[in-house]
């Protein structure tokens, strides 16, 4: 799937919007990074990294790496609980570590395999804080595919190549379960892990030697997020 220049500028304006939101907001009363005050509305930024596996593609384990970039937006619902909303730059997709015999065809040995999903991710969450401002999380995730790709190398020179992706397309869209806990370090700074899988296949119908008929993201999330606006 080629990627889409429009799509693209249209997720950075998006992404850049909510940064200066962001930043407008907690320099708005002349205060730099902090304010001694709760505001209705904080965030930030966020980055870190994916830990990504396609199931349903025959290869196992959190192989494949990818960009997990973007704000976040916290309110606060009353009492310890808050609401998330994301914008993020999320490479998703899958990786095999070592050579494997095709579960479906003699003699096909997979030397090399992987599959490169980009999206333009916005997570909606609910959290339980504790008394430090760390918090857990549940929620669900909308993503829109904005490029994808597939390889393969075999021991049988017809197979190797990129795949032809049109032939069994990726589905434009991901919604995936999300759960996942911030542990605050210092100050406005939070470190985040997040397990998160697609409720319904990322693609269906697939009829090749390396993958069964439908396939789902699985992925972990490991990252740092510096909240701005909030009193600690």
């Amino acid at each position: 799937m080629v990627v889409s220049m429009a799509k693209i500028r249209k997720f950075g304006r998006l992404s850049g919007a909510l940064l200066i939101l962001i930043f407008h907001t907690y320099t708005a009363q002349g205060q730099a990074y902090y304010v001694e005050e709760t505001n209705t509305f904080y965030g930030g930024p966020v980055i870190g990294a994916n830990f990504a596996q396609v199931d349903g593609d025959y290869f196992a384990g959190y192989y494949k790496t990818g960009l997990n970039v973007g704000g976040i937006v916290y309110t606060r619902l009353g009492g310890s609980f808050l609401a998330s909303m994301e914008i993020l730059y999320s490479q998703k997709g899958s990786r095999a570590h070592k050579e494997q015999l095709s579960k479906t065809k003699a003699g096909l040995l997979i030397r090399e395999y992987g599959i490169s999903l980009d999206y333009a991710e916005i997570p909606l969450m609910v959290h339980l804080m504790d008394k430090r401002k760390s918090h857990i999380g549940i929620g669900v995730s909308y993503s829109q595919l904005v490029s994808s790709r597939e390889t393969v190398v075999t021991n049988r020179q017809g197979y190797n190549d990129s795949l032809d992706v049109g032939k069994f397309p990726f589905k434009s869209s991901d919604v995936n379960i999300l759960a996942g806990f911030n542990l605050r370090l210092y100050k406005g700074l939070f470190f985040n892990v997040r397990y998160q899988y697609s409720l319904f296949p990322i693609r269906s119908n697939v009829n090749m030697d390396y993958s069964r008929a439908k396939q789902y993201n699985n992925l972990y999330v490991v990252r740092l997020a510096y909240i701005f606006g909030q009193k600690y």
